[in-house]
């Protein structure tokens, strides 16, 4: 089926072929016209118009050939410059993962540092952007294309700014994306972390897996969707908020949401740390939680394996809704056998036969860094969107969103 992209529409609101060739190369899963006019179901000499006019706007390079076991060598296709890249963060509660992200997904200087999301984004964003400056000094200032941000919390992509998060104080209606371009003078892309690992993960996976569900469990679960290849939002840009769905088991107990009774009260990492705290446990974040169970705690390996069966409970009904080619978990959970075991046992048992019965459920191949793939893949597509802007003429986003006077990056330390 013809491949999609939400990075460039024309004035029809049907993206632009241009843009999904774009799309495409700038992920890494085509690298040549045969394999564009595959996916995109397009003629051969529709396909090298399209690349003829990103060559000639300087946007697409053409070297080099593939290795060929017969017939006419095919010219590799890459982004105009080999050696651009995008920066890439992925927020947590207390600290960030950062990397230099090249075309096509590969991540280089990966590292993880100190981010306190509670002190506000007026005082974490000028660090984290230090942080990130010195990274992109050291490979080539002139080569940055973009910045993307992967947020703990709801974001609105439309304006780039959070969106009512219960976990990040003071956050709510930063301009998180006008920030960065003000800092940074490029294009800046901003989603929430399930999103970011959803779009990461399906980059590395067999072309075939089209429908997949991302889910991400940490201090808080969320979940990403890819549907027919593309990543899926809903109507408000909600979609995959499986957090707060109503589970028996948690019965009354309060969420940070303001209800009662929601998954995150039961399988959340915030709710495994409140569960062994009652219980005497010396815990005070998901990674004491980690530690005990890898450790094979019975009490925390026993709490693992409950939070795993209810997030298989309500992931049943949305696997049988959906019916999916893969689940991928990720987040700091995952990374636990038995939690992993439970919510596919929870899934086999919960699901018809026919959903299951070429379902992937593992854990994210890409693990922590997936959400900076995503990001990474975010900001480059932002980049292309507004290079497009720019030869078309369209003067919408040619230019950074200029900030409120108060969240001015000069006035903020940074």
């Amino acid at each position: 089926m013809p491949e999609k992209s939400d990075a460039h529409r024309t004035g029809t609101g049907a993206p632009s072929l241009p843009a999904r060739v774009l799309q495409l190369i700038a992920s890494g899963r085509a690298t040549s016209r045969t394999e564009l006019a595959k996916l995109l179901g397009a003629a051969p000499s529709t396909i090298s118009a399209a690349v003829g006019q990103l060559i000639d706007r300087g946007l697409v390079a053409e070297q080099g050939t593939h290795s060929s076991t017969g017939g006419r060598p095919r010219k590799v296709l890459r982004l105009g410059g080999s050696d651009e890249f995008a920066l890439a963060a992925d927020l947590g509660g207390s600290h960030a993962g950062i990397a230099v992200v090249l075309p096509g997904g590969t991540l280089a200087d990966v590292s993880t540092v100190p981010f306190a999301i509670a002190d506000g984004p007026e005082a974490a964003l000028p660090r984290l952007a230090d942080l990130l400056e010195e990274l992109a000094e050291r490979r080539g200032r002139h080569l940055l294309r973009g910045v993307g941000l992967s947020l703990p919390g709801p974001v609105d992509v439309a304006t780039g700014t959070v969106n009512l998060p219960s976990r990040m104080p003071g956050w709510n209606g930063f301009p998180v994306a006008a920030w960065l371009e003000e800092r940074f003078r490029v294009p800046a892309a901003v989603d929430n972390d399930a999103n970011c690992m959803a779009v990461g993960e399906h980059a590395v996976r067999p072309a075939g897996r089209r429908q997949s569900i991302m889910v991400k469990i940490g201090s808080a679960i969320g979940a990403g969707i890819i549907v027919d290849g593309r990543l899926y939002r809903g109507a408000t840009g909600a979609a995959g908020d499986i957090t707060h769905v109503r589970i028996d088991a948690a019965d009354d107990t309060p969420c940070s949401c303001g209800n009662t009774g929601c998954l995150e009260t039961v399988a959340s990492g915030a709710a495994l740390v409140r569960v062994l705290r009652a219980g005497g446990a010396d815990v005070r974040s998901p990674e004491d939680v980690v530690r005990l169970a890898t450790e094979a705690d019975p009490a925390a390996t026993s709490a693992v394996r409950r939070a795993g069966r209810y997030l298989g409970m309500v992931l049943a009904a949305n696997v049988n809704f959906f019916n999916p080619d893969a689940v991928y978990l990720g987040g700091i959970l995952s990374t636990l056998e038995p939690f992993v075991a439970a919510v596919r046992s929870q899934l086999y048992e919960g699901c018809h036969p026919l959903v299951t019965k070429h379902l992937v459920i593992e854990s994210a191949s890409l693990g922590a860094e997936a959400g900076l793939v995503g990001a990474g893949q975010f900001a480059f597509q932002r980049a292309l969107e507004r290079a497009l802007d720019a030869v078309s003429g369209d003067p919408r986003t040619t230019a950074p969103v200029p900030l409120p006077p108060h969240h001015d990056p000069a006035r903020s330390g940074a």
